[in-house]
């Protein structure tokens, strides 16, 4: 929110200097954001007039101006702009006048005599604007000092606000809290009503129920649209970061920053009647006042005439009945609608307006028919007409209701941490606009309608800290004993996964929970996901269904800025549709590209491979002591033969899927714009870091056997698959089962590999003979060669 401070002035009047006005600000919850100062130190800059304008003989860009400076004689004045014209009137800096670190003197530009200077906004340090003189308007006084004219020296102070302090985005809004943290009052507002001179008016049907509950207007005949806007008021808006359009639309803008209430201003000769408001239709189009054409649905509201929509209600009017040069009759209107039926509607349709902004966070229901009032008066003020009566259409029924609050004594003192004299606890609520009345144990508040963020107890408990001042209220250390509760042992913690990836050089990465829908479907992930209602941007539209897509784009992020290794992990929550309502679950996720280690000369350069990811993953499971179990993968983003869906084996040998790890499809890769080789995993964190209970168990005082045996198999047969047979076959007496070597070349057949096992066995109540250990061997040999046809290497 952003507003002129003489504005402010104007609703409370306080004796704060500017710097502490800016403090208090801050120091209550509205944070100033950007403080402008605007025409300090402008004595001797006067209103002039350009009377003649005449070539430089020395030079094509400049003009030699005869200028009245309202003293009764023309200055000469050697002039650059490109704006410079007779009759323009533009502030003039005279001889002696200090222009920033520029003081003015009479002075000789290519031997043309110049005395004084006209000055643009930027000079003057009013506005950004430098491509020329700042023009002012016809009538102004010639001679006049410019800070007079402009209601001088004033500052832009711009507010940070909070999304539940909708109030404040409003002048009058913020002087409640400004009167309430300075002791002040806010000063009465004038909007007497105006006195009907027409009996014209507008039928009003509400038919959107609670959405739109009140819609007031009026009709103003004969009222001059090409007034212009006056100084005052033009200048208000500049400061607030409006620019002046034409005077009905300044209205209606200059209300809106007033009161808080957005307002609308139709030609009431392009309506025909009865106006409404009513849902949208499927399909529905409407031509928008910025050009734009909104194709709706039932999920807005519209504002109609005669049924035919002429306006999207609570965001932009439509262009068919915009006001303009030829406008003699208006139709004013200022309407309620629930911040529900407006949230999202703009950005759906790539929008954002002052009046969808402030409608979101909602708008004080009672301000409908003052906005019009207050408007009416302004216009039958500068532009005449002839007002008719004003028609506030109210679904009673559909009103937002009065909030009462409780607020006790104990309960303010014992979440503060002070006592608050009563006296000041009923000065601050009252300041605030707040009805409050005493009860034996503290205060019935009733919440006025335009604080939508007053709910329960605590929110004003928050009002009367912020007020009476966090530095007032004590700083003392909880009291009490605090339970510390153990940490479990059947869960490695966070944490330690953490942990154990940044020491294997690991960096850990944040991405947003949502992602763009297109990325999930290059991914082929988009099954199950989970459509945000109100997303930030198109690109940012659906849940995350996996980590991978956002990592691998972070990855991606980072070898586009020549980071030709890349090794990222994060932990986040992923979203999918589980029956009626989502479901979360915690994932962790790993993503690697370019070499398997640092650039160092202690050993050669190779490129990350599978084995140095699977390492990494081992690596975390060690963690929780589990077992993992690699095993072919078929998913669709995955490389046919390099990757592999984990498995982790339970206490009773049953596997379950807990993840994926790999390479990205080569396909992926290309659509991705990676031109490496990219290997990540992922998988369900709480599995992976589950354990159980540590069991102690006597080591056996017998000695262990290892029996080593070279197998020559089928290419095709997997490791994992020869050692789950091999460990069925070995028995109870297996302790271990190793792979120690793998070859294929000169001495094996094409389409067959070498693999040689260690089998370690070993029992709990004996020492095994030859005739044990052979007859594991025997039965190892045969189940091998039964299940994958191995055979013994010779």
């Amino acid at each position: 929110m952003k507003f002129s401070e003489n504005w402010l002035r104007q609703h409370v009047k306080t004796g704060a200097t500017r710097e502490q006005l800016a403090a208090t600000l801050t120091a209550i919850g509205l944070e100033v954001e950007e403080l402008a100062p605007l025409g300090d130190g402008l004595d001797g800059v006067v209103v002039a007039r350009i009377v003649e304008c005449a070539k430089h003989p020395e030079a094509d860009r400049l003009q030699v101006c005869q200028v009245d400076a309202g003293n009764g004689a023309m200055l000469q004045i050697v002039c650059g702009a490109p704006n410079a014209r007779p009759g323009l009137v533009a502030p003039l800096a005279t001889i002696g006048t200090k222009i920033g670190e520029i003081t003015i003197k009479a002075a000789k530009l290519r031997g043309v005599e110049s005395n004084g200077m006209l000055c643009s906004a930027k000079e003057l340090g009013l506005d950004a604007d430098a491509s020329g003189l700042l023009e002012l308007q016809a009538d102004a006084p010639v001679g006049a000092p410019l800070a007079d004219y402009l209601g001088l020296p004033d500052a832009s102070i711009e507010l940070k606000l909070t999304p539940n302090r909708a109030d404040c985005f409003g002048v009058r809004g913020i002087a409640f809290d400004v009167a309430a943290a300075t002791g002040c009052e806010v000063e009465p507002l004038s909007a007497a009503p105006v006195s009907v001179a027409s009996a014209a008016t507008l039928p009003v049907e509400l038919g959107a129920g609670a959405e739109a509950p009140r819609y007031a207007c009026r009709v103003i005949e004969g009222v001059d649209a090409n007034v212009a806007t006056p100084v005052w008021m033009a200048e208000r808006l500049r400061r607030s970061g409006v620019r002046p359009v034409s005077f009905l639309v300044d209205v209606t803008q200059y209300v809106m920053l007033e009161l808080g209430q957005p307002m609308h201003a139709y030609d009431r000769d392009l309506l025909k009647g009865p106006v409404g408001v009513r849902r949208a239709r499927d399909g529905e189009t409407l031509v928008l006042l910025n050009g734009d054409e909104a194709k709706l649905d039932a999920q807005f509201l519209v504002i109609t005439d005669a049924d035919r929509a002429v306006g999207l209600a609570g965001i932009m009017g439509g262009n068919d009945t915009k006001v303009g040069a030829a406008t003699r009759n208006v139709f004013l209107e200022a309407a309620h609608f629930a911040p529900a039926a407006i949230i999202g509607r703009s950005r759906r349709l790539g929008l954002h307006t002052d009046a969808g902004h402030r409608f979101e966070r909602g708008v004080d229901p009672e301000l409908p028919p003052v906005a019009v009032e207050y408007a009416t008066r302004l216009i039958v003020d500068i532009a005449g007409g002839k007002p008719g009566p004003v028609v506030d259409a109210v679904r009673e029924a559909d009103m937002p209701k009065p909030q009462l609050v409780r607020l006790r004594r104990a309960r303010l003192a014992r979440v503060l941490g002070t006592q608050v004299p009563d006296g000041e606890v009923a000065r601050i609520l009252g300041a605030l606009g707040f009805a409050v009345a005493a009860t034996d144990d503290g205060w019935q508040v009733t919440v006025p309608p335009r604080r939508f963020d007053i709910a329960i107890e605590e929110d004003l408990i928050e009002e009367v800290a912020r007020i009476h001042g966090y530095d007032a209220i004590p700083t003392t250390l909880p009291g009490g004993a605090t339970r510390l509760v153990p940490a479990t042992e059947t869960r490695s913690s966070e944490h330690d996964a953490r942990r154990q990836l940044v020491a294997r050089d690991y960096l850990e990465a944040i991405n947003y929970a949502f992602v763009d829908a297109d990325l999930l479907a290059t991914w082929r992930l988009a099954d199950g996901s989970v459509a945000l209602a109100n997303p930030l941007s198109a690109e940012l539209g659906v849940m995350r269904t996996r980590l991978l897509p956002g990592l691998t784009a972070a990855l991606a992020r980072n070898a586009a800025r020549q980071q030709s290794r890349v090794r990222l992990f994060e932990i986040g929550r992923t979203f999918g549709m589980g029956g009626d309502a989502p479901v979360e679950t915690i994932r962790i996720a790993a993503v690697v590209c370019g070499d398997a280690a640092a650039e160092q000369w202690g050993e050669a350069s190779r490129k990350v491979d599978f084995h140095d990811l699977k390492g990494d993953l081992d690596s975390l499971a060690a963690l929780s002591g589990a077992t993992l179990d690699c095993r072919a993968s078929a998913e669709p983003f995955a490389h046919p033969g390099r990757s592999a869906d984990v498995f982790r084996i339970g206490e009773n040998g049953e596997a379950v899927r807990i993840g994926w790890i790999g390479q990205l499809h080569p396909r992926l890769q290309q659509a991705l714009g990676l031109d490496t080789d990219v290997f990540g995993f992922e998988l369900e964190l709480g599995a992976l870091l589950a354990r159980g209970l540590p069991r102690a168990k006597a080591l056996s005082k017998y000695p262990s056997v290892r029996r080593d045996l070279a197998f020559v198999v089928p290419e095709n047969v997997s490791w994992a698959a020869l050692k789950a047979t091999a460990e069925s076959a070995a028995g109870p007496t297996l302790r271990g089962l190793v792979l120690f070597d793998r070859y294929a070349g000169k001495g094996i057949e094409t389409g067959f590999k070498s693999l040689a096992i260690g089998l370690i066995l070993q029992d709990e109540s004996r020492t095994l003979a030859d005739r044990d250990v052979d007859a594991v061997v025997a039965d190892v040999v045969a189940a091998l060669g039964k299940e994958h046809a191995a055979v013994i290497r010779r």
